[in-house]
């Protein structure tokens, strides 16, 4: 009898799962680069199309590589089903898009990416849907912000760009209590060192572009969670509006889940090495690294999560500081990017997070000496010695 998937390791099914070989037998997983499909006759047509006989339509509704990748993160996270969107922001939209309609209500931890506080603030009260921030870290905000017409939480947890951390369980508890659905954005935890959805979360979002292709390569988004909350809330807008995953993409993604958990557990290593070297240094001013005894949310992080994670956030004092340091780095790029093989440090005001009015910026307490630093795969000697010479020059 063969085994069950859900039984493997981790490291297995991120090698192994949704594994679906041609009747060539081929080793690595095949790339069906096809737009449509054909039938045999008309009727065959129509009961695909009618669902009588499960199979793929069209490139936009689903395809065999896009598949393997839905079907092998799934299995690493946990989940019943999983659907691949062509971007991070399009899984984000989509995930909030897909539970509210109009003169609905969604509350949203303050400390979000840019993108996605704009799709909060511009976008989605275009339609009807209200919105309310609250301190993450606060559950009583939660509680307070609540209201007859909620159906929905968002959380960043870690949040960009300052790692804050939130309670997935007890936030889990007080919108279920409501009747909203909790989505957590997990970029910066990974699968590797958090499980949303074991916490009591509903649905869980990725940029795959980040961690699981980790190479500079592809964009590439996920949205995972139980079949029928998945069905009904996403079959039909994910079919109509078209935000699919190009199979090349979905191709490159599954490779980079094979080497994910080799390259994000040593990525991690050296994150905490340089968040301790960054923290000694005196011209930092504040460190933050999750897995760091000083974060202000140490308590949760242990509670919640595995691994401190790749990012790591440091104050300088002042844009200037902060961009003396920048221009100092050899070895690490100057980039927005995170969760890649090649170590990358930006200026968030400036950057991931200027499209937020300074006031929003400094309510989560983003000022301009903040740096947010992801940690690669380079030696950590050579890392130390760019870090330290850029930190003598700020």
């Amino acid at each position: 009898m063969a085994e069950d998937p859900r039984d493997w390791q981790q490291e297995t099914k991120l090698v192994r799962g949704g594994m679906a070989r041609s009747p060539y037998g081929e080793i690595s997983e095949a790339l069906y680069l096809t737009q449509s499909f054909s039938y045999d006759t008309a009727g065959a047509a129509d009961k695909r199309f009618s669902g009588e006989d499960p199979g793929f339509i069209y490139q936009r509704f689903g395809n065999p590589t896009t598949q393997m990748f839905e079907d092998r993160l799934a299995l690493l996270e946990g989940a019943e089903a999983c659907r691949a969107t062509a971007s991070g922001m399009a899984a984000v939209h989509v995930a909030l898009q897909g539970l509210v309609r109009a003169g609905d209500h969604i509350v949203a931890g303050r400390a979000l990416f840019g993108s996605c506080r704009w799709i909060l603030s511009e976008w989605m009260p275009r339609f009807g849907v209200d919105i309310t921030y609250v301190d993450a870290t606060d559950l009583n905000a939660w509680k307070n912000a609540v209201r007859p017409n909620t159906k929905a939480f968002l959380v960043e947890t870690p949040a960009n760009p300052l790692l804050e951390v939130t309670d997935v369980a007890a936030v889990a508890k007080i919108a279920h209590a409501a009747g909203a659905k909790l989505v957590v954005d997990n970029v910066f935890a990974t699968p590797i060192f958090q499980k949303p959805l074991t916490l009591g979360a509903d649905i869980v979002v990725y940029s795959a572009t980040k961690h699981i292709d980790g190479q500079g390569r592809v964009l590439g988004g996920a949205i995972l969670g139980a079949e029928p909350l998945m069905t009904e809330s996403y079959k039909d807008i994910l079919r109509h509006t078209g935000p699919a995953l190009s199979p090349f993409n979905a191709w490159v993604l599954l490779k980079g889940l094979e080497t994910m958990e080799l390259r994000v557990t040593r990525q991690t290593q050296n994150a905490a090495k340089i968040a301790d070297v960054i923290g000694a240094h005196a011209k930092a001013k504040t460190v933050l690294y999750p897995a760091r005894a000083d974060h202000p949310q140490a308590e949760i992080v242990a509670k919640q999560m595995s691994g401190g994670g790749t990012v790591v956030a440091f104050d300088l004092g002042s844009r200037e500081a902060a961009w003396r340091f920048l221009d100092a780095l050899d070895i690490v790029d100057i980039s927005n990017n995170l969760g890649d093989a090649k170590s990358m440090a930006t200026h968030p005001s400036t950057t991931t997070h200027r499209s937020m009015p300074e006031e929003q910026r400094l309510e989560i307490g983003l000022t301009e000496g903040w740096v947010r630093m992801s940690v690669g795969l380079e030696s950590v000697i050579d890392l130390t010695r760019d870090v330290s010479r850029a930190l003598d020059g700020a």
